[in-house]
């Protein structure tokens, strides 16, 4: 199986080549979009991996052209807006799915997995979590050989949380996913219907809650523990080939934040120009999918918050700005005196 990244970001490419490389696909890489189209014209690929925010020719307009010139390989998006908006726009330019940044390991090959089953006997398969099953196709869920007779909204979270292993959902992210705009019931809606889910689960015999309360945030599906040497093996496989991707990009990280610290200053001396304002925002967005993929995980969300202020209709707040960037600063730079992503 061959998969295109289409990734403008050299060491999130470098990343994913390597958890492609360990699970045996094979891999090319393209840094922008016209690249990326020529790719898709000279060789077949089994799927392509694209990012939405791309030179040259951006990824949403790459996806309709290679739609409306008839090829028909699974394309997986990869974006770091999780609003319903974004989302929209890229399945009606022909996006198969979405992964957003940062995202697990877990998660990205299970929707790789899928995609590639596509049209096959086994196009939805079914989602697990222990000896919990959910089989999409006939929206039944057991626990073991035990039927759980669910609502709909209890079936749409469990379904939610088992399609999207670690991300963390707060309640207005559930009513998002789950109600239309004119049905949008209260957060305390939606935390009824999570304790009823749990309710039942425990009561058909489910030994632990599936469902982690993050306190201040929200909700997660929990980790299944391992119990395999072959699996443990092939996790730190990952982290050794990760680790490495990393220590070789350090530098481009380093870069990047100059041009955060460059824009922060400007913003001090009221002398920020729109050039470099962008560009700012292009290499927050950036660093915020790259540094989840490093483990990074309160790095991505300073840098998804230093895009966002950056963004605003209002002038930003430089001083804000400033702790954001040394909050983001702090946590790299220990990454870097350790030469590894956080454990």
């Amino acid at each position: 199986m061959k998969i295109l990244v289409v990734e403008d970001d050299e060491f999130t490419a470098g990343a994913l080549t390597s958890i492609l490389d360990k699970h045996r696909y094979t891999v090319e890489v393209a840094s922008d979009g016209q690249a990326a189209w020529g790719m898709v014209q000279a060789f077949g690929y089994d799927l392509i991996l694209l990012d939405v925010m791309l030179p040259k020719l951006d990824g949403i307009s790459l996806c309709q052209k290679m739609r409306t010139e008839g090829y028909q390989m699974p394309i997986l998006l990869l974006t770091g807006r999780d609003s319903s908006h974004d989302k929209a726009i890229g399945l009606d330019a022909g996006a198969d799915d979405y992964v957003i940044k940062p995202f697990s390991e877990e998660e990205l090959m299970a929707r790789i997995r899928a995609l590639l089953r596509r049209g096959g006997p086994t196009a939805q398969p079914i989602l697990e979590w222990g000896g919990l099953h959910l089989d999409p196709s006939t929206c039944e869920v057991s626990y073991g050989t035990q039927p759980l007779s669910l609502t709909p909204k209890e079936y749409g979270i469990l379904e939610l949380f088992l399609r999207n292993h670690h991300r963390v959902f707060n309640c207005g992210m559930i009513i998002e996913h789950l109600w239309s705009y004119e049905e949008a019931p209260g957060e305390d809606a939606v935390r009824t219907h999570i304790k009823g889910l749990r309710h039942k689960l425990k009561k058909a015999g489910v030994p632990t809650d599936p469902i982690e309360t993050v306190y201040g945030i929200g909700y997660r599906l929990k980790p299944v523990e391992s119990t395999t040497a072959e699996t443990d093996k092939a996790a730190q496989q990952t982290l050794v080939a990760v680790a490495e991707v990393w220590n070789r990009f350090q530098k481009r990280v380093s870069e990047q934040i100059a041009v955060l610290d460059q824009a922060a200053t400007a913003l001090s001396q009221k002398t920020l120009v729109e050039e470099l304002q962008q560009q700012a925002i292009r290499e927050a967005h950036t660093l915020a999918g790259a540094l989840g993929t490093f483990g990074f995980m309160e790095g991505s969300q300073r840098a998804r918050e230093i895009e966002h202020l950056l963004q605003a209709e209002q002038s930003p707040k430089a001083r804000h700005l400033h702790q954001l960037l040394n909050a983001l600063r702090q946590e790299i730079g220990h990454g870097m005196a350790t030469s590894r992503p956080p454990a």
